[in-house]
């Protein structure tokens, strides 16, 4: 994807977004509602056209792929299937659409633990959960070498997150490639090998883990002193930056050096330990503050009643 554009009127919902989803990895998507997820992976699938810029899957526009689903597989909304077809009903003409064999409807039911007589149930009584497992079916059923999938594990418990946590994994481990979005943050890192943050329909950041929150310097100190103003004072002497934390302060500075100052300060420690690094999750919601709907939650509360 390169330099990918798409806007409707006077609003830009892809900004000049450019990235790769290699083989045998699983690439994480990741943003808040309305940040340009499903507008990006319509476009990819050929649904939405470009403004500007290009998608090629394998090399070609997924418009010019003969037999696509043989080759991509999608998901992009689980509850867009017929209602009154049964799951079965949906894979098997799936099938026959891509010219694959019966028994490949057999296979897809059972990889994705939908039993004979969930099979024949309509989709209308089936559950969310239910229905994004025939999605993720019916995304498999050509056997494809790229899996694009839009919030897949919405509606699943958590035994199916964990499921297709590894269906997903075991895919990307036989050569495929997985473009996974999703705001399920915790559930994306777990399995994700290279994950692509967007805000705003831009790209805020992307890497690995590591790579992600390695460019937050420093993780500091966490301390209490018997005289937290004196400590502070000291520290902010000797050129460190300190805040308020809790009951005592963060310092940006080892647990080593807080010591040696609180020590030349002669202030009493009663805790002293190094301050543990944030996660993925606030790192994300930092890059993408001026998306959020809810302001940060207050830390302390005033007042109340009984």
């Amino acid at each position: 994807m390169e330099n990918l554009t798409k806007s409707y009127g006077g609003f830009t919902a892809v900004d000049d977004v450019s990235f790769t989803a290699e083989a045998g990895r699983v690439t994480g998507f990741l943003g808040p509602n309305g940040a340009g997820k499903t507008t990006t992976m319509r476009v990819m699938t050929g649904l939405t056209p470009p403004t500007r810029g290009s998608v090629t899957i394998g090399g070609h526009r997924y418009a010019d792929l003969p037999n696509p689903g043989r080759h991509v597989g999608v998901l992009l909304d689980a509850s867009a299937q017929h209602a009154g077809r049964t799951g079965r009903e949906v894979l098997a003409l799936g099938a026959r659409t891509m010219g694959l064999p019966t028994s490949r409807v057999d296979e897809m039911l059972a990889l994705v633990s939908l039993d004979e007589r969930e099979s024949k149930r309509r989709i209308k009584n089936y559950s969310l959960g239910m229905r994004q497992r025939l999605g993720i079916a019916h995304a498999l059923l050509g056997d494809p070498s790229v899996l694009i999938l839009d919030e897949p594990a919405n509606g699943l418990d958590p035994a199916g997150i964990r499921w297709m946590r590894g269906l997903l994994k075991s895919y990307a481990d036989r050569g495929g490639a997985v473009l996974l979005s999703s705001h399920l943050l915790h559930e994306v890192e777990q399995i994700a090998d290279e994950m692509i943050l967007i805000g705003r329909g831009r790209i805020v950041a992307q890497g690995n883990k590591a790579e992600l929150l390695a460019g937050q310097g420093a993780l500091g100190t966490l301390v209490q002193a018997a005289d937290n103003e004196l400590l502070a004072r000291a520290l902010v002497g000797a050129g460190h930056e300190v805040a308020p934390a809790g009951a005592g302060l963060r310092v940006s500075a080892e647990p080593v050096v807080v010591g040696q100052a609180a020590l030349a300060a002669q202030v009493a420690l009663v805790d002293l330990r190094a301050a543990e690094g944030r996660g993925l999750e606030d790192l994300f919601l930092e890059l993408t503050a001026d998306t959020q709907r809810e302001a940060p939650a207050a830390t302390t509360v005033q007042g109340g009643t009984r």
